[in-house]
């Protein structure tokens, strides 16, 4: 069962059809919306500032999303993807976003929908991700601008793929 605590009096809120794995680890003012998961290893550790996410959010194996004491909250819109091993910190991600594998989202981050954090990038803080594009490197920059096909098979494709993976681990 995963690992559910609160923190300071503030515990976190779950919405409907939710799935956390064994180890998943979610802590303090985090509030989740439905059809979401947060899959092995992962951490959404909102003890120092809140976390707040949408509909069908995807936390995938490894992935961490915490906020700023004092500064910066995190917030995750609907149909997003963070990626494994992925970090995403005190920043807002719009709707429809993949946050690739191995990526770091800093502090003060706006990531506009429609959008991709290419795997392994870098975007540092106070950065503005433009809406439909990709955005890749150490430090991220933006390297292309994506169409409807890309959109729908990159970004809602995934989206969907990890609703019905969770499926197949609930009882």
């Amino acid at each position: 069962m995963a690992l559910i605590k609160e923190i300071k009096g503030k515990q976190p809120v779950f919405g409907e059809n939710i799935y956390l794995a064994d180890n998943a680890t979610i802590v303090g003012e985090v509030e989740m919306g439905h059809d979401c998961s947060v899959w092995f290893s992962a951490v959404v550790r909102g003890d120092v500032n809140s976390i707040k996410i949408g509909n069908k959010v995807n936390i995938q194996d490894g992935a961490v999303v915490h906020c700023t004491y004092q500064k910066a909250a995190t917030i995750l819109g609907n149909n997003v993807s963070v990626g494994h091993n992925a970090l995403v910190h005190g920043c807002t991600i719009k709707d429809n976003v993949l946050i690739g594998m191995g990526s770091i989202v800093m502090d003060d981050v706006v990531v506009e929908s429609n959008s991709i954090i290419a795997a392994g990038a870098v975007v540092l803080e106070g950065t503005h991700i433009e809406s439909g594009t990709i955005y890749a490197g150490v430090p991220a920059k933006k390297v292309k601008e994506l169409n409807e096909e890309q959109t729908a098979r990159l970004i809602e494709g995934i989206s969907d793929n990890y609703l019905l993976y969770s499926s197949w681990f609930k009882d």
